[in-house]
């Protein structure tokens, strides 16, 4: 096995970043477009930090490099100690505070998190935050590859390099268009199995747990439509064009106006755990430490 040549050579940031780079994009040059360095330059420091360790970090596949096991036991402090100094030096910018990455499933990201983080502004007027809305399969993996700091998903998971922390709960429930023929009725187990259903799409947290309760409960489950988002889901049930299953947090407000309607059924009610996500490997910097703090004290406040 190579050792470093020289003893006086250390680790530096720069060499870090430029591995977690190279990690997310398998490559040098999509390594220097995201740390804004010439291929030539991000090439070097991922030479240097390879000679400085005396191991190979990535293995040579075509023109993509691959984590290999060296790579894979580095990456989770490699991607710490970047955010770690990208706090500190925030500490002393006023104008470009390091930024919280989040990452967060359709239902919390869009229901859930603008009134934390509206909360969280007022006490902390400069923290800027970066926030991806997607299914939860992708949230897990956005995590997992460092790409965000903290996710919130829906439903039962788990994953070899996650930490879950059971956050809140949260409930299904059936919604039709007011002019829909069940409108206004509590329709048999027959009735909803013979209904067109518009649905999320497959690997969302919610068409999992819609999935979950109606086939267990119905014969069948007629999908006419698979919708990328939740609102899409709402405005085409509210157009009559069939039955919708949703998270209440995702419909209480077409509700509230009246565009949308709750069926009361016989079905066995569905409540799902909403949860946070963090890396297992990863040493969360004092930032997202405080804002999960807030995100758990909201919630109990609120309960």
């Amino acid at each position: 096995m190579n050792r470093p040549t020289d003893p006086r050579v250390r680790l530096t940031i720069r060499q870090l970043e430029v591995f977690s780079a190279i990690a997310r994009g398998g490559s040098t040059r999509a390594a220097a477009d995201q740390v804004a360095r010439s291929q030539s330059a991000a090439s070097n420091a991922l030479a240097e930090l390879e000679g400085t360790l005396g191991v190979p970090l990535f293995d040579r596949v075509g023109k993509r490099l691959v984590l290999n096991e060296n790579g894979r036991a580095l990456l989770p402090h490699a991607a710490g100690i970047v955010e770690q100094a990208s706090q500190t030096q925030a500490l002393f910018s006023e104008t470009h505070p390091a930024a919280l990455r989040l990452a967060a499933s359709y239902t919390i990201g869009e229901y859930l998190l603008p009134e934390l983080m509206a909360g969280w502004k007022k006490a902390h007027a400069a923290s800027r935050i970066q926030l991806r809305i997607t299914n939860t399969h992708e949230v897990l993996e956005a995590i997992a590859a460092f790409d965000a700091d903290v996710g919130f998903i829906e439903g039962q998971h788990t994953h070899p390099d996650l930490v879950l922390r059971r956050w809140r709960s949260d409930t299904m429930v059936v919604v039709a268009s007011p002019k829909h023929p069940l409108a206004g009725r509590r329709p048999s187990l027959a009735q909803l199995a013979v209904s067109n259903w518009i649905l999320r799409e497959a690997g969302s947290g919610t068409r999992e747990a819609s999935d979950r309760w109606l086939l267990r409960q119905l014969d069948e489950v007629r999908v006419d439509l698979e919708l990328g988002s939740n609102e899409a889901v709402k405005r085409t049930v509210a157009l009559g064009l069939g039955l919708g299953c949703l998270s209440r947090h995702t419909v209480a407000d077409a509700i509230g106006q009246g565009w949308l309607v709750e069926l009361k059924t016989p079905l066995t009610e569905l409540r799902r755990t909403l949860s946070i996500a963090v890396h297992r490997s990863k040493t969360l910097g004092s930032v997202a430490q405080v804002f999960l703090q807030h995100c758990m004290d909201t919630h109990t406040a609120a309960g």
